[in-house]
């Protein structure tokens, strides 16, 4: 027993992340667009647009209105005494046909009404504007879309800049030892002059500042991730996708959609549906019509439904003719024309952009590529260059300079390797994002 725990608590020890959470790039990014802000805003604004469709096609069913009103009438020299109103006897004779009592109207007075009104033709108001709202959930869709590939981009730029710093910290990590070794090599030697050590140490120092900015870059970045993934600060993460040594030619094709055109044109079917909708307002509309009342009275409260009340009832067809408006109607539907326009152009300069920029991201991709062959081969030198210069330097044959030169120079090659793989890996992303 004794030993099998010496054996974990020593596997514990060697190996630091044995408890860490193992994140791909695809889980990162599944992560990340779980979590977006952006996307769930995108996601209400798609709501909100089918909302505004049910709100606009309610304006093809009848309405219906209800008004019910109970008044007390009273004496206006004394308000606190209710008092009934008294009819002339010429007003009499002629309600006298009325259902309404004669001779005194009391104090109590209850009425109700219903009002049903229903369209039938509107000459496109309602249609126009009903177009105009499907075409508004589109474009919420696409700009959902839209966001949705901005996410994804940004996920994976940040978990290949989390891992960029990883491979960053090693780089510094080996320049740092290089160093030290070196001063090993020369201290053990018996040959370590004061010009020679002075050097060493001061390579020493700066590659230790290196290496410090380098964790604390790294850091940085995989806070960065762990936010925006919805990941505990305090959870220890391995990023397992690494940078590829190689890269497949990228498939070239025709950038012929972009969620980001899809909302230009659907912007403009919009405007003009609401510029349809706007002018049709100049046009009459046909309704049909009907109502009910009912009206009851009495002397008190308690006895103002003892008898039968007035009632009375109408259905028929209104037409609501607009004769005179100052223009609105005319200008107003200028105006979602114009909108229109405006979006014709935003949506023409939208192609051309985004054209251009995912064929320079293609181009970027092969270019990159095709630089990454050379910069092995500069690495696969520089490390040479190196290897030479340390045997020489443990042979007294260079001086710790020469070594240091040669040495910051791997360095830089290391960084340019990396740089590169980071540019090649997001320009791929840059593509995905603008035409998959």
């Amino acid at each position: 027993m004794r030993k099998f725990l010496l054996y974990v608590f020593c596997v514990l020890m060697v190996v630091p992340n044995a408890f860490a959470m193992d994140l791909s790039l695809d889980e990162a990014i599944d992560k990340i667009v779980a979590e977006s802000n952006d996307l769930k805003a995108a996601d209400a604004n798609v709501t909100k647009a089918k909302a505004q469709l049910k709100s606009v096609n309610a304006n093809r069913w009848m309405s219906i209105d209800g008004t019910m009103a109970y008044m007390n009438l009273f004496d206006p020299t004394d308000p606190t005494n209710s008092q009934g109103i008294k009819i002339p006897s010429d007003i009499g004779a002629i309600l006298q046909h009325s259902p309404l009592p004669l001779g005194e109207i009391p104090d109590n007075i209850f009425s109700a009404e219903i009002q049903v009104t229903q369209p039938i033709y509107t000459f496109g108001k309602i249609g126009n504007a009903v177009d105009a709202v499907h075409d508004a959930i589109d474009m919420s869709k696409s700009a959902k879309e839209l966001t949705k590939r901005e996410v994804k981009y940004a996920a994976a730029n940040l978990y290949w800049t989390a891992k960029m710093t990883d491979e960053i910290v090693a780089a510094s990590e080996r320049n740092l030892n290089n160093a030290r070794s070196a001063k090993k090599k020369l201290t053990a030697a018996g040959r370590a002059n004061r010009s020679n050590l002075i050097k060493i140490e001061s390579d020493i120092a700066s590659k230790e500042i290196d290496l410090s900015d380098a964790q604390f870059n790294r850091d940085t970045a995989y806070r960065m991730l762990k936010i925006m993934a919805g990941i505990d600060e305090n959870e220890d993460v391995v990023l397992t996708d690494n940078f590829p040594d190689k890269f497949e030619p990228l498939e070239i094709k025709e950038l012929k959609s972009n969620p980001e055109w899809d909302i230009y044109q659907k912007q403009i079917k919009m405007y003009e549906s609401n510029a349809s909708s706007k002018r049709s307002g100049a046009y009459p509309t046909l309704a049909a019509v009907g109502s009910y009342s009912y009206y009851s009275m009495g002397s008190s409260v308690d006895n103002m439904f003892d008898k039968e009340g007035a009632q009375g009832a109408y259905w028929g067809l209104a037409l609501k003719v607009p004769l005179f408006n100052g223009g609105l109607h005319s200008a107003n539907a200028t105006i979602e024309a114009m909108n229109a326009e405006t979006a014709r152009q935003d949506l023409d300069k939208s192609k051309k952009l985004k054209t251009e920029e995912y064929n320079t991201a293609v181009k970027k991709y092969k270019h990159l590529c095709d630089d990454l062959g050379k910069l092995n081969e500069a690495y696969s030198l520089a490390q040479k260059a190196y290897d030479v210069s340390v045997n020489r330097f443990a042979a007294g044959q260079t001086s710790a300079i020469e070594l240091s030169d040669v040495s910051s120079a791997l360095y830089r090659m290391d960084m340019a390797l990396l740089n590169a793989k980071y540019n090649i890996v997001m320009s791929k992303e840059s593509v995905k994002k603008l035409g998959e």
